[in-house]
């Protein structure tokens, strides 16, 4: 038993066993059976190439061996039948759109084909949404007195089995190589820094061409060797950002501070981060001395205070010593004249502000000794704190 695969027309493939002696030749005529009947077809591939096309393409056989068989090769004039048939297609599909249009259907009838022994007529077609065609079936089958079958396929699929030569001159890859349709979103476009207009990166079928998807491979894996772009590098020459990067010539744009801009080979890159991060860093800070003295006098100054606030309430903190003997023999006056009289230098008393600093909420003021039940007056200098 050989394993053949067959195309047909619209490059449609199907895989069939074959029971002969040696299999036919590559693009042989060959008829295989199909179901209710024959079709007409072309060898594509034989041998080890048909076994791994099987297991890898989207209408191979999964390591199953085909149910259907090819049954001969064509003789002259089945090839010329099946060219006289293949020009009746287009007439089928023209009238099926009149169809289309008198039951008011949302489609668009893309093709046709004849089946060789003319006992199937299917037509594909494209929908934006789901479209019941169930009396367009009807309407169609008394119109070709055969069997019908109508076929949604995507604008991609449509594109395939139509052919066509791309932007880059080229045959579709959809039709010529590309074993499997899939998806492509914007993201790849911007991964390979591409113009983001959808005309300049969209296919005939009016989708993002199928190209950008196996290309986008390449471009991943490249960009992983370079710093993202954007970054900040601290290299020979400072802080410097990284603004482009050509991932086809290994080269890496940079910027500095001032503006200026200089193209580094990635190779040169790397060796100049890697000496930069072995230096061992600058330990002379000529602002380290200065502001030592600073803290530990801020330090000091603090801890009095502190000291001083912490005294437990209802007694009098202590009265720092005289500056002069003037000021000890002086009378006591207002609080005004005490706090210029007083030596800048001592720490000053904390009063009702520094007790409600270590206030818990909740609490209340405890009363003073000195006042009376009730009495709400504010102490006095010489009072308690």
């Amino acid at each position: 038993m050989h394993l053949i695969e067959v195309a047909f027309k619209g490059n449609r493939k199907e895989f069939f066993v074959f029971d002969g002696d040696e299999p036919p030749k590559t693009k042989a005529a060959v008829i295989v059976e199909v179901d209710r009947g024959e079709d007409f077809g072309r060898v594509y591939s034989i041998g080890e190439l048909a076994e791994q096309r099987a297991a890898g393409v989207p209408h191979g056989t999964g390591g199953q061996t085909p149910q259907r068989k090819l049954i001969r090769l064509a003789t002259t004039d089945e090839e010329q039948r099946a060219v006289e048939l293949a020009l009746l297609d287009d007439g089928a599909r023209r009238k099926a759109m009149e169809r289309v249009k008198a039951h008011g259907l949302v489609m668009k009838v893309s093709d046709a084909e004849w089946q060789w022994d003319r006992k199937k007529l299917t037509f594909f077609f494209t929908a934006d949404k789901r479209v019941d065609f169930r009396a367009l079936v009807r309407d169609l089958a008394s119109a070709f007195r055969t069997r019908i079958e109508l076929k949604q396929i995507g604008v991609r699929d449509e594109a395939k089995r139509l052919d066509g030569i791309g932007r880059c001159g080229r045959q579709y890859c959809s039709a010529s190589w590309l074993p499997e349709l899939r998806p492509v979103n914007l993201q790849v476009a911007k991964d390979q820094r591409l113009s983001l207009n959808p005309s300049q990166i969209s296919g005939a079928c009016g989708r993002l061409m199928c190209c950008l998807r196996y290309e986008h491979d390449f471009y991943a894996q490249a960009r992983k060797r370079f710093p993202k772009e954007g970054r900040i590098l601290v290299t020979a020459k400072g802080e410097e950002k990284v603004v482009y990067n050509d991932i086809f010539n290994d080269r890496v744009t940079m910027r500095a501070a001032d503006g200026e801009s200089r193209f580094v080979p990635l190779a040169e890159l790397k060796v100049e981060l890697a000496a930069v991060a072995e230096r061992p860093p600058d330990t002379d800070d000529p602002g380290a001395d200065v502001d030592a003295p600073n803290d530990e006098a801020g330090g000091e100054e603090m801890a009095v205070d502190a000291e001083i606030v912490a005294q437990p309430q209802g007694q009098e903190p202590p009265t720092p010593a005289a500056p002069s003997a003037r000021v000890a023999s002086e009378p006591l006056g207002t609080d005004d004249d005490a706090q210029a009289d007083r030596d800048p230098r001592a720490p000053r008393r904390r009063g009702r502000r520094g007790g409600r600093r270590n206030r818990r909420p909740g609490d209340t003021r405890p009363e003073s000794p000195h006042s009376g039940a009730g009495d709400d007056t504010p102490p006095t200098a010489g009072g308690d704190a």
